[in-house]
């Protein structure tokens, strides 16, 4: 049926967008308003986008160092109908982030891709640069957040270092705008550093990444060695947060939007809090951290109530020489996704207490149904023009040692 012929001439369709969408097409609106805020002339750093590492699952088994479980993931592959991927522990709530199937593009990324010279991430993911109007974009996986909750150990190590060596061969050396942070299977300190020395110095490595859904302690004796290896090579460490619906306490909560608001700040705030009060700050001065994708609300909270308890018991933490709030403002850098706008005063003030002009980086989070995109801090009233170049980029030029020479063209 045409519908113009029964809704009138005016009648415009309603898009569908779902998995096979073409990137292009989906920021269609974004592309447009970065032009309008004249984002061609800024350089724009992306610290924090995904990709469907599944989608080339096939590919990544194949890096897998021990040739059993090679061989085992490789014909589970090959054979499989349904069912997760080889070696990845699903969690049941990742469904629910389509909310309720009306924002599927994120659940997967089908879209059709004709050429053939360079991988078919790398084309997606510079289909998402030219159209969010980035320089450079870190590429982080999505399902493997969850591998610092499996129950085997070795397979984080197996599978973070067999995807660590598909995306140094595969997306890395196809284009040198796209970044990453290095996989550590933190669970396994030996084999985390085992990671910083392979993959440290590969081109487009611009820091070490942890994802923060695991139980182990941050100061745990064990990583010492770790934190010292990423301090010498001058580049920073990552939390990227996530959820797990099977921790005890969030176990309780039974709607997604809790889970999503809840699992992606505490992991953070625990590891955060232990970094602080053992002191790491102290012993690692030249360590630059990163907290990804836990948003900002949870920064203030946390400053004001470790403040408040240490002035009443510091023989509890006999290594700090200041404030906590002073070591997560001074030494500690966030990213914005996903930046809660809905109390701009208390946005505002968010910003002053973390120094945010030295210290917060934009972030996307592109492709999950929440993501932000530049025109956010571009059209925060509070902001003068040299903050939003920093926030946007000139930042994350600074710690990552990035050319912040723009590259994109929004015009094309």
């Amino acid at each position: 049926m045409n519908l113009q012929s029964k809704f009138g001439p005016n009648y415009a369709a309603t898009q569908q967008i779902d998995v096979y969408t073409d990137t292009r097409d989906v920021l269609a609106h974004a592309k447009r308003n970065a032009r309008q805020r004249g984002l061609q002339d800024w350089f724009v750093v992306d610290i924090d986008a995904h990709h469907v590492e599944t989608v080339s699952w096939k590919e990544v088994v194949q890096y897998i160092e021990d040739p059993v479980i090679r061989d085992n993931a490789m014909r589970y592959q090959a054979e499989r109908i349904g069912g997760p991927p080889y070696g990845l522990n699903g969690d049941l709530g990742l469904r629910y982030q389509s909310v309720g199937g009306r924002i599927p593009h994120q659940d997967d990324q089908r879209e059709k891709v004709t050429e053939t010279d360079v991988h078919r991430d790398v084309v997606l993911t510079r289909r998402a640069m030219d159209s969010i109007g980035v320089d450079n974009m870190v590429v982080f996986p999505t399902p493997m957040l969850f591998l610092g909750m499996h129950p085997q150990p070795d397979m984080e190590v197996w599978l973070g270092r067999a995807y660590n060596r598909w995306t140094a061969d595969k997306l890395l050396d196809g284009d040198d705008r796209i970044k990453t942070l290095i996989y550590l299977p933190f669970n396994t300190p030996k084999e985390a550093e085992r990671a910083v020395e392979e993959f440290g110095d590969h081109k487009g490595v611009i820091g070490f990444c942890v994802t923060s859904t695991r139980t182990k302690p941050v100061h745990h004796n064990d990583y010492m060695r770790l934190y010292r290896m990423i301090e010498e090579r001058g580049k920073p460490l990552a939390f990227h947060a996530g959820y797990h619906w099977q921790d005890p306490s969030l176990a309780t909560v039974n709607r997604f939007l809790g889970m999503h608001a809840l699992g992606f700040v505490w992991c953070n705030m625990i590891h955060m809090t232990n970094w602080i009060l053992n002191g790491l700050p102290e012993r690692f001065p030249k360590l630059n951290t990163l907290w990804v994708e836990s948003g900002l609300a949870w920064v203030p909270f946390l400053m004001q109530r470790l403040d408040d308890q240490y002035l009443m018991r510091q023989s509890e933490a006999p290594q700090l020489k200041r404030m906590p709030s002073e070591y997560m403002r001074d030494t500690c850098y966030y990213t914005t996704q996903p930046m809660e706008i809905t109390h701009p005063k208390a946005l505002e003030t968010t910003f002053d207490m973390i120094n945010a002009k030295t210290n917060l980086l934009f972030a996307s989070d592109w492709p999950h149904f929440d993501f932000d995109l530049p025109q956010m801090i571009c059209d925060l009233p509070f902001l003068d023009e040299q903050a939003k170049k920093n926030i946007l980029g000139l930042n994350a030029a600074r710690i990552f040692n990035l050319d912040p020479t723009p590259r994109k063209n929004l015009y094309t």
